[in-house]
């Protein structure tokens, strides 16, 4: 199903045909995010992802980048990660080779003209003021910190406002440098396109593509936890969101699939235990839901809702009571086998997509160096077992991997300390 390329420079293609569609999607994806960046250049990588839809030397503008794309009705965007940074572009079949032409373009040769970086300035400076505004979005900000405190791993991609306005060309230019290289960088392309002209136009594109090798070692996360911590960020609403997290797994390690499983049973659809409980049976919350992340070396799984606070203490104990169930008693066979279904019919259902199946095989090759096919996966889930489910919830659900964070008008962790007993 995936074919494998490598040019001579160390750049990866890999690629994914579905001849049942008339979509061609490109994402090259760089080994480069928030976690690489020293303290005070935390928010570069992010400011550096919208500098190269600036302009390059063939197309001095964004207008004239964004005019190009438009003109063939193709989308495109980006995002920044704490370990990878993607730009995507998806068009039509018979537009592929000014698709990647552009994508190489931006990639290869971005301006970061001075005028540029003032102009974005104001939009990153709009971004981060509009997760501020939003808890909803920023409480997984705050668990992170929490989580990661001391580490790089920390980092909010956004960045620090102040930071934000003091980036100039050398240091966006120094970032670049560094990771921007074709040995840190995996091309994919989904779709429906010709193999030999595709891989013609990719040598063309990207051949010339140099960089110095190597970035050095980013640094191990150690956790120094010893028993549940809690962080307040202090906020007048009248909701309060928090996220329960407890530090996990690692990408590649063998049980991520039970985790997987793990997390839909907890909190991860809409008949799940939490959703279940929070919502339909106490009434207690408009979302209540769980999810589970993972980098290099370590991982988390956390429980995420708003409520009204007055409801705050309730809702965390409630959420607590069932992680100490699930990790007592474990699931049903039932509870399972929903579950392993679910997740079959979701990976379907995400594939049917160009765009959805270039992040799955590029961010499976620059985190693994394995692509799995859907069957392989679904071959992993399945071969789960409900003893598995309980060993790793006994190993996860723990004091010293469990951290709360919130997001209202508490000033005061003793009030929630009493809540954290596993």
């Amino acid at each position: 199903m995936y074919e494998r390329m490598k040019l001579s420079n160390g750049m990866r293609v890999v690629k994914a045909r579905n001849k049942n569609i008339e979509t061609v999607a490109f994402l090259a994806l760089f080994f480069a995010g928030s976690r690489d960046e020293k303290g005070e250049s935390e928010g570069i990588a992010h400011f550096l992802e919208h500098m190269l839809f600036k302009g390059t030397r063939k197309r001095p503008s964004s207008a004239l980048i964004n005019k190009e794309l438009d003109a063939v009705g193709a989308s495109s965007n980006a995002f920044t990660g704490k370990e990878y940074t993607g730009f995507w572009i998806k068009c039509a079949k018979k537009d592929a080779g000014l698709a990647l032409d552009v994508l190489s373009d931006m990639i290869l040769h971005p301006l970061l003209s001075d005028n540029d970086i003032a102009i974005e300035r104001g939009p990153v400076l709009e971004e981060i003021n509009m997760y501020e505004d939003a808890p909803m979005r920023n409480i997984s900000s705050v668990l992170e910190q929490l989580i990661f405190d001391g580490h790089s791993l920390a980092h909010d991609q956004l960045g620090p406002a102040e930071n934000v306005r003091g980036f100039t060309h050398k240091d966006l230019l120094s970032f670049y440098r560094k990771h921007y290289r074709p040995d840190n960088l995996v091309l994919a392309v989904s779709g429906n396109f010709d193999e030999k002209e595709i891989d013609e136009e990719v040598r063309k594109c990207f051949s010339d593509f140099s960089g110095s090798k190597g970035a050095g070692k980013r640094a191990r996360f150690i956790s120094r936890q010893e028993k549940p911590e809690i962080s307040l960020k202090y906020k007048k609403t009248d909701q309060a969101n928090f996220s329960l997290g407890f530090r996990a797994l690692p990408s590649g390690h063998k049980d991520e699939y039970a985790l997987d499983l793990l997390n839909i049973i907890l909190g991860g659809n809409d008949s799940s235990r939490l959703f279940e409980t929070v919502r339909e049976r106490e009434g207690l919350a408009y979302y209540a839901y769980s999810y589970s992340c993972d980098y290099q070396d370590t991982g988390y799984i956390t429980i995420q809702s708003g409520v009204g606070n007055a409801n705050l203490k309730k809702t965390v104990a409630l959420v607590m009571e069932e992680i100490r169930r699930i990790r007592e008693s474990g699931v049903t066979e039932e509870e399972l086998e929903r579950a392993k279904s679910y997740a079959e019919g979701k990976m379907a259902i995400s594939l049917e997509s160009s765009s959805a199946l270039a992040d799955f095989i590029a961010i499976q090759e620059i985190t693994t160096g394995r692509i799995l096919t859907p069957k392989e996966k679904f071959d992993k889930i399945n071969a789960v077992t409900g003893q598995d489910i309980m060993r790793i919830a006994r190993g996860i659900f723990a004091s010293d991997k469990l951290n709360l964070a919130i997001i209202g008008p508490f000033k005061n962790k003793g009030a929630f300390e009493k809540l954290l007993k596993i």
